[in-house]
């Protein structure tokens, strides 16, 4: 159940700039996980990492507002 909260919210960012932005802003994935949790969506580390990896996609962040690849539409 945990890989499919972060499924649905990487679809809710896709779907949503300014929920995405957000997430965009946050540092760490600790901080990402626990603004994820406020918003209902409960998942590890080991889970957003495994999702990645399948997706082929890369936590980091890039430019200025920060910016993620790992949004999907």
């Amino acid at each position: 159940m945990s890989k499919k909260n972060v499924e649905n919210l990487l679809i809710a960012g896709g779907e949503n700039e300014s929920f995405r932005s957000k997430y965009d802003s946050v540092k760490t994935k600790e901080a990402f996980i626990e603004l994820a949790a406020e918003d209902g969506y409960e998942f590890s580390i080991e889970d957003l990492d495994l999702v990645l990896q399948e997706s082929g996609d890369s936590f980091e962040s890039f430019g200025n507002p920060p910016k993620r690849m790992i949004w999907w539409t």
